[in-house]
C-alpha cells in the first residue's frame, strides 16, 4: 500500500507543478509587456517628452534661442535614427536583454552629467548619447521584446508597452518642476538618474526569452508553432523585398510626418502655453493632458485592433490627429485644450498602429530591420520637427507658421495612409 501512496503524492506534486507552469505561462508575458512600458516610460519620457519641463530653466540660465535649445532634440533623434537600421543586427548579436541593461546604465551616467553642463556643446554631446540609449533601450527593442512573448493579443501587448512613451509625458513634468523648485535644474537632472538605475535592476531580473524561462509565447499552441510564429515564417516579407513595396514607403511617410508633427507640438507646448499667459503649473498640465490622452488611446486602440480591421483603426487615428492639429492652428484660446485632447488621443493610437502595421503587414522575420528603417526615418522627421519649429519661432516670433506646416503634413499623411496594405503572402505568392 505504501508505494501506491507515494505514487499518489508524486502525481499530486506533478499536477501542482503543471498548474504553476500554466499560471506562470499566462502571467509572465504580461509582466514583460509592463516592463517594456516602464522602459519607454523612462527612456522616451526623459529624452523627448518630460525633459521639456526643464526648457524654461535652461533658456533662463544660458540665454540660448529656442532654435539653439531645440537642436539638441534633432541630435538625439537624428543619432537614434541613423543607428536604428543597425538595431536588428544588434538584437541578433547581443539580444534585447544586454542592450536594455547597457542602455539603462549609459542613460544614468548621461542624466547625471546633464546637471554639470556649462555650454550648449556639452548638452549636444549628451543628447547624442541619448540617441544611442534610444537604440539600446527604446522603441524597437521594446516592440521586439513584447513580440517574442506574444502570438495572441499582440496588439494589446504592444499597446501596453507603448503607453510608456506617453506615460513619461504625464508623470515627469510635475516631478521635474517640483525638483527644480526644491534643488534647481541641475539637481533635478542628477536626481532623475536614479530612474535609469531602477530600470536596470528591473530588466536584470525580468528580461529573458521565453525558452530561457522554459515557457512559450502567449497563444502559441506548441513549441513548433511558437517558433514559426515568433521567429520565422515562409510568407513573411524579407527586408529587401519590403523596400520595393509602395506600402512600406507609405507607412514610412506617415510615420515621418506624424512624428514631425507630434514631437514639434509636444516639445514646444510648454513654452507656447507660457507665451500665451499660462503659469508654469498649468503649462505643465498641458503636457500631462496631451500624453495622458495618448497613454489611454495607445492601449485602447491596441485593444480595438485585435477586434476590427487594424488598417481602418490606423486611418481613423491619422484623421483624429489631423482634426486636433487643425483645431490648435486656429489659435483660439478657448479651443486650445480641446485641440490638445484630440491631438493626444489621435496620436496615441497612431503610435501603436504604426508599429502594429509594420509587424502585421510584413511579418516578424525581418521586423527588426523594417522597424529600424522606419524608426530611422521617423526619428529624423521628429528631430527636424522640434528644431525647425524653434527656428521658425525665432524667425517669425510666434507659432502660427509652424502649426500651418503641421496641418499640411498631416493632410498628406492621411492621403498616404490609404496606400498601406498587408504584404505578407503577396510577394511570396508572386514568386
Amino acid at each position: 500500500m505504501r508505494p501506491a501512496v507515494r505514487l499518489d503524492e508524486s502525481d499530486k506534486m506533478n499536477r501542482s507543478l503543471y498548474a504553476q507552469r500554466l499560471t506562470l505561462n499566462a502571467i509572465y508575458p504580461w509582466l514583460v509587456a509592463f516592463l517594456a512600458m516602464s522602459i519607454l516610460l523612462v527612456t522616451n519620457g526623459l529624452t523627448t517628452t518630460g525633459i521639456t519641463a526643464f526648457d524654461e530653466s535652461l533658456l533662463r540660465e544660458f540665454g540660448w534661442s529656442r532654435g539653439q535649445l531645440k537642436l539638441r532634440d534633432l541630435i538625439t533623434l537624428g543619432t537614434a535614427g541613423l543607428l536604428a537600421p543597425f538595431a536588428g543586427a544588434l538584437i541578433d548579436r547581443f539580444g534585447v536583454r544586454r542592450l536594455i541593461l547597457a542602455g539603462s546604465l549609459l542613460f544614468a551616467g548621461l542624466y547625471y552629467g546633464y546637471g554639470l553642463i556649462e555650454s550648449n556643446i556639452h548638452m549636444y554631446f549628451i543628447h547624442a548619447g541619448f540617441g544611442l540609449v534610444l537604440v539600446c533601450a527604446g522603441l524597437n527593442v521594446s516592440v521586439i521584446l513584447v513580440s517574442q512573448w506574444f502570438v495572441k493579443y499582440r496588439g494589446r501587448a504592444i499597446g501596453i508597452a507603448l503607453v510608456g512613451s506617453s506615460l513619461g509625458g504625464v508623470i515627469f513634468p510635475p516631478i521635474v518642476l517640483a525638483l527644480i523648485d526644491s534643488g534647481g535644474w541641475r539637481g533635478g537632472f542628477q536626481m532623475l538618474a536614479a530612474a535609469a538605475l531602477l530600470l536596470f535592476a528591473a530588466a536584470y531580473i525580468i528580461v529573458r526569452r521565453p525558452e530561457e524561462r522554459g515557457l512559450k509565447p502567449l497563444g502559441a499552441e506548441d513549441t513548433q508553432s511558437a517558433t514559426s510564429k515568433t521567429t520565422n515564417n515562409a510568407n513573411d516579407v524579407r527586408y529587401r523585398d519590403a523596400l520595393r513595396t509602395r506600402s512600406f514607403w507609405a507607412l514610412a511617410f506617415v510615420a515621418m510626418t506624424t512624428f514631425y508633427s507630434i514631437l514639434a507640438m509636444a516639445s514646444h507646448l510648454f513654452l507656447h502655453l507660457r507665451d500665451i499667459g499660462f503659469d508654469p503649473k498649468t503649462a505643465g498640465s498641458g503636457l500631462s493632458i496631451l500624453f495622458g490622452l495618448g497613454l489611454t488611446s495607445k492601449f485602447f486602440f491596441g485593444f480595438i485592433s485585435d477586434l476590427i480591421n487594424p488598417k481602418k483603426v490606423f486611418i481613423a487615428n491619422v484623421t483624429v490627429m489631423l482634426i486636433g492639429i487643425l483645431t490648435l492652428a486656429t489659435f483660439n484660446r478657448d479651443l486650445i485644450w480641446i485641440g490638445i485632447v484630440v491631438t493626444g488621443f489621435g496620436w496615441g493610437g497612431l503610435y501603436t498602429m504604426i508599429q502594429l502595421q509594420a509587424v502585421n503587414n510584413f511579418g516578424v522575420t525581418d521586423a527588426g530591420k523594417i522597424l529600424g528603417t522606419i524608426t530611422m526615418l521617423d526619428s529624423i522627421g521628429g528631430g527636424l520637427g522640434i528644431w525647425l519649429t524653434g527656428i521658425l519661432f525665432d524667425r517669425y516670433g510666434s507659432y502660427h507658421i509652424p502649426f500651418y506646416v503641421l496641418s499640411l503634413l498631416l493632410s498628406l499623411a492621411l492621403m498616404a495612409s490609404f496606400f498601406v496594405r498587408k504584404e505578407v503572402g503577396r510577394i511570396s505568392h508572386r514568386r
